[in-house]
């Protein structure tokens, strides 16, 4: 299967969506968070450095489950053009 390229309106999102993770990380390990939303630390990093922009929609909902974040919330912030 062919992936389409993504635009950079898609990069930027996906680059937002893990610069609010790593803020709502805080001082918890990437391991620790990862764990907790049963996903590998490597996903979890991929999606914080924006490698992997485009997250599958369970494992952001776990990753906000795992963080105190609500869905609205996070749909929000990323949404934003700007931060």
């Amino acid at each position: 299967m062919v992936r389409t390229p993504l635009t950079p309106e898609e990069r930027e999102r996906g680059e937002r969506l893990g610069r609010l993770l790593r803020e709502a990380r805080g001082g918890r390990s990437m391991t620790e968070v990862a764990a907790s939303a049963g996903i590998s630390a490597e996903t979890l990093r991929k999606i914080e450095t924006g490698r992997a922009p485009t997250p599958a929609f369970f494992t952001v909902a776990a990753l906000a489950g795992a963080l105190g974040l609500s869905l609205d919330e996070l749909a929000g912030w990323c949404a934003t053009a700007a931060v």
